[in-house]
């Protein structure tokens, strides 16, 4: 180790001023010293937990702004919403918009919920596909995406939402969070498959949950947000759990695009009628012109 630490400290003492003061901010000075100046994570297991969580926190933060890509992917791509619960989405995204108030509100590091804000985003766009290729019109996307930005820009104001009425809905946005996850389930039950669900998306919502409940028991002191993070992390484990059971189902296979089994429109099919009979009575013509006319062959 004191070789390791004799190697490492001339570049640790040597930071770009920017890196330090983010360490500091990160870690608190105590334990920058501890870890990064002085290269000594046993000295104090609280100053290593906290990196730890720390470095997880940023994690699920980079992974969550691509987290739910490859389920857009999927469904523009087969433009099909088959196996993707609307309700479910409502739920969730009703869960995120509160909790995302409510730990901006209180002040808590933003490396212990960032990524509620960059799901939301993907979820509000998710659902806005839903409700487009399940047959509803512009106006119901519309709606949506403005219900959602009222009900945001409610929740941030302290003269409409005050602490304690926030403090419920947190309470009830654990039930959310959870009540979001049965309709997903028993649509995945009742389908016998999971259609155009993301495997990716699946497996990342569970380690995901798992690295907030230590991120949490760390860095955040609300109870309510930790049992919100565990019934998570619970709902989560089933839903892989599908994942795996029906991976090699009819309905999860079908995953090929609507764009290369569309039917030919009427009226590009009957262009297509007129052309080909165009050519066949073309060719007949010709055939009957050239049976008809006389030969200039002299006959012998």
């Amino acid at each position: 180790m004191d070789s390791l630490r004799s190697a490492l400290q001339p570049i640790t003492h040597n930071l770009p001023a920017p890196i330090v003061e983010t360490g500091r901010t990160l870690l608190t000075p105590y334990c920058y010293k501890t870890l990064v100046l002085d290269i000594d994570p046993f000295a104090s297991p609280d100053c290593l937990k906290l990196a730890i969580s720390k470095g997880l926190g940023i994690g699920i933060i980079a992974a969550s702004s691509i987290v739910k890509v490859p389920q857009l992917l999927k469904i523009i791509n087969s433009e099909s919403a088959s196996g993707i619960s609307f309700l479910s989405y409502l739920l969730e995204t009703g869960s995120y918009i509160i909790s995302l108030a409510y730990n901006a509100r209180h002040g808590f590091p933003f490396s212990t919920y960032g990524e509620t804000a960059l799901i939301l985003v993907q979820n509000v766009v998710i659902a806005g596909l839903v409700l487009k290729y399940s047959g509803k019109g512009a106006g119901a996307v519309g709606a949506w995406v403005a219900g959602i930005v009222a009900v945001g820009a409610a929740l941030s104001r302290g003269d409409i939402v005050d602490f304690k009425t926030l403090a419920w809905l947190q309470a009830g946005a654990g039930v959310l969070s959870v009540a979001s996850k049965v309709p997903q389930i028993a649509t995945i039950f009742s389908q016998g498959g999971t259609g155009q669900l993301s495997a990716f998306a699946v497996v990342n919502y569970l380690l995901g949950s798992l690295s907030r409940i230590f991120t949490t028991l760390q860095e955040v002191p609300d109870k309510l947000i930790l049992y919100n993070f565990m019934a998570g992390f619970a709902l989560n484990l089933i839903l892989a759990l599908q994942m795996m059971w029906y991976w090699n189902s009819a309905t999860s296979k079908n995953t090929a695009s609507a764009k290369l089994n569309k039917p030919v429109s009427s009226k590009a099919g009957a262009k297509q009628v007129r052309d080909q009979n165009a050519t066949t009575t073309s060719g007949t013509s010709y055939a009957k012109s050239a049976a008809k006319s006389p030969s200039t062959r002299r006959r012998g």
